[in-house]
């Protein structure tokens, strides 16, 4: 039987095997993309053993030492994903939407979405749910409508929780009503200081309504991208003037409202962690906030520790990413799982989303000005499916790492960088990257016990170590 070695992605047995073996699995699980042989999130027979190897990287996970909860792993589900999934037949809309947000042996697990608050810019048309002739204005929110919506976002939405009833929500605008703006157009512009009430109440309007819907809001964000007011619908909104709108309207209403949904700050790159901070340091606003939000179209993601490190009472999250329909499979996997789903929470996010869950085979829809590259996901033409590199990234986080794990501790080299977690049942779940340009083997080390793998260049594994007794680790 073998001693110790692993199986290398040709078949090669490694040099201190003596022949390969099944791994047991009932105690483990290993699911592998690996670009050498065009394996895309598929579950292995071999190839990961017990024992350690003596010449490998040790990867040494302490399931004592515990960090953030996370929320969850997803997508944005905007205006366009919802029509495209929406317009498949019945059977081939529920067979979709249960390989995404089920969470049995055939789905991926999908347990967090982003919506936006009215257009995104991947939607038809631009909208808000206030939308008014030149001139008027609704401060009482009486002329409010989730109508679009209601078109396929809320059909789509309730569908989904049919298969997910605890699946976690957050909701972001990209421009309030154009009446509330300074230039009254949907590129741009700043919020009226006049309309900060109104603006406070579309909020509150918006989450009471979504319930009305049976769609429970677990989080908004204040503004999508409040420094890049060149997107189509956008608004620039500075760090003072968001301090400014939750101290003194929008943390106000949600407590009149006793709502429950979490205000979440920033929403945009990582170059800029002293916007988040600048907020956060602010005592009046800071008793309404959960935490800050990132995007990484710019800057470092050690940046998120930065601003944990100043704020470490309030919570960090990704929210959104996107891969162009122009990129490189494998380049855009690589970077991905690199910087997000191993980065992200090892900078203390507690979700990763990607931007967007679907488009038609020519990024469709967007809005003038919209992103015109922007690939979903899936890529949906009628009933036709493809899985892109982003449904990829998620899956591999999103099937095993379950709300209410908790990121542990681990040692990371350049080589193979990675997370682990714990989960809720007691399992460990460590996602590796093989980061150089060689196959590569590496150990696996909690406690006094240790299991041994190999990963070739630019590949990436799943592992679930079910290293448990009574539901506790050991």
């Amino acid at each position: 039987m073998a001693v110790g070695g692993c199986i290398s992605k040709r078949g090669e047995i490694a040099q201190d095997v003596i022949y390969p073996v099944p791994f047991d699995k009932q105690k483990f699980a290993f699911w592998l993309t690996d670009a050498e042989q065009n394996i895309k999130f598929k579950p292995q027979t071999q190839g990961l053993l017990p024992g350690r190897l003596t010449n490998a990287v040790n990867i040494v996970v302490n399931p004592t030492v515990m960090m953030q909860e996370m929320d969850g792993f997803g997508f944005t589900l905007n205006g366009g994903s919802a029509l495209h999934i929406h317009n498949m037949s019945a059977p081939k809309r529920k067979q979709l939407l249960t390989e995404l947000f089920g969470y049995h042996e055939n789905s991926i697990g999908v347990s967090y979405l982003r919506l936006s608050i009215g257009a995104s810019d991947l939607d038809e048309k631009v909208f808000s749910y206030n939308d008014l002739e030149a001139g008027q204005t609704d401060l009482a929110m009486q002329s409010f409508t989730l109508e679009q919506d209601r078109k396929y976002l809320i059909p789509t939405l309730n569908e989904i929780l049919k298969i997910n009833p605890e699946i976690k929500i957050i909701a972001s605008p990209w421009s309030p009503p154009l009446w509330m703006k300074t230039n009254g157009r949907s590129i741009g512009g700043s919020l009226k200081l006049e309309y900060f009430e109104a603006y406070a109440a579309y909020f509150v309007t918006y989450i009471q309504e979504m319930a009305k819907e049976g769609i429970s809001i677990d989080a908004i964000t204040v503004q999508n991208e409040p420094l890049h007011p060149g997107n189509n619908p956008s608004l620039l909104m500075t760090a003072a003037d968001q301090i400014n709108f939750i101290k003194g309207s929008l943390g106000p209403a949600f407590k009149a409202a006793a709502l429950n949904t979490k205000i979440i700050i920033y929403d945009h790159n990582a170059d800029r962690p002293d916007y988040p901070i600048e907020v956060l340091n602010d005592p009046a606003a800071n008793q309404y906030i959960d935490g800050s939000a990132f995007h990484l179209y710019a800057g470092d993601i050690s940046a998120l520790s930065e601003v944990h490190e100043a704020h470490p009472d309030k919570n960090i999250y990704f929210t959104e990413q996107w891969v162009s329909a122009s990129g490189d499979f494998w380049g855009d996997f690589n970077w991905h799982m690199r910087e997000l789903i191993i980065g992200a929470p090892r900078n203390w996010s507690k979700t990763v989303l990607e931007w967007n869950l679907a488009a038609d085979e020519n990024q469709q829809p967007y809005t003038t000005g919209g992103c015109s590259k922007c690939l979903g996901a899936l890529t949906i033409t009628a009933d036709e499916v493809k899985r892109n590199p982003a449904y990829y990234i998620i899956a591999h986080a999103a099937k095993f790492v379950r709300p209410g794990s908790h990121r542990i501790e681990s040692n990371t080299t350049e080589g193979f960088p990675n997370v682990a977690f714990t989960t809720p049942d007691g399992d460990i779940v460590i996602i590796v990257l093989n980061n150089s340009r060689t196959t590569g083997s590496f150990n696996i080390v909690v406690g006094d016990k240790s299991i041994h793998s190999s990963l070739s260049s630019g590949s990436v594994g799943t592992y679930v170590w079910r290293l448990k007794v009574n539901n506790v680790v050991r």
